[in-house]
């Protein structure tokens, strides 16, 4: 029987994503009722691995950024003029991680309300990625997690960010 899951390419993001063909559903996380042996099964799943490597290389995280005044960009969906300091941006970051503690749904709700990223809108979710698609000091950490493991507070030219791994 047919889960109706198919794994297709992201024409914007040049990453794969989760399409249901009956309900018209999409998703940058797998489903959770599919195992990985059915994941790998599925239509489009050597989209996962870029080839024949199983996917070890992919890996799929959420984060909670929080932007400061020597950021890349120094403005976001809910500021236009970040003026923070670095510092202060990190003490924001230490009270989200208080109130998070080890809870992936407290982490997704702060994520969706105060994130300076555009992946505020899909609870910090930022999909699938290999290594050389972030920057480094994030995908060294991203890359370090077991899933389901928060990072403690990682620096990038971007902001300061607490991640998630997911998968």
């Amino acid at each position: 029987m047919s889960s109706g899951w198919e794994i297709r390419m992201s024409n914007s993001k040049g990453i794969p994503y989760y399409f249901n063909a009956a309900t018209k559903q999409s998703s940058w996380d797998a489903p959770s009722e599919l195992s990985e042996d059915q994941i790998k099964s599925l239509p489009g799943s050597q989209h996962l691995s870029g080839g024949s490597s199983g996917g070890v290389g992919t890996i799929t995280a959420s984060h909670l950024l929080v932007k400061h005044k020597d950021s890349r960009r120094t403005s976001s969906w809910k500021e236009m003029n970040i003026t923070r300091t670095k510092e202060e941006a990190t003490d924001i970051l230490r009270e989200y991680q208080a109130q998070v503690g080890n809870s992936r749904e407290k982490f997704e709700e702060l994520a969706s309300i105060h994130s300076d990223c555009s992946s505020h809108s899909q609870k910090g979710n930022l999909g699938p990625f290999s290594k050389g698609q972030m920057q480094k000091p994030f995908e060294d950490a991203a890359f370090a997690l077991q899933v389901g493991e928060f990072s403690d507070i990682i620096s990038t030219d971007s902001g300061v960010h607490i991640i998630l791994r997911t998968a």
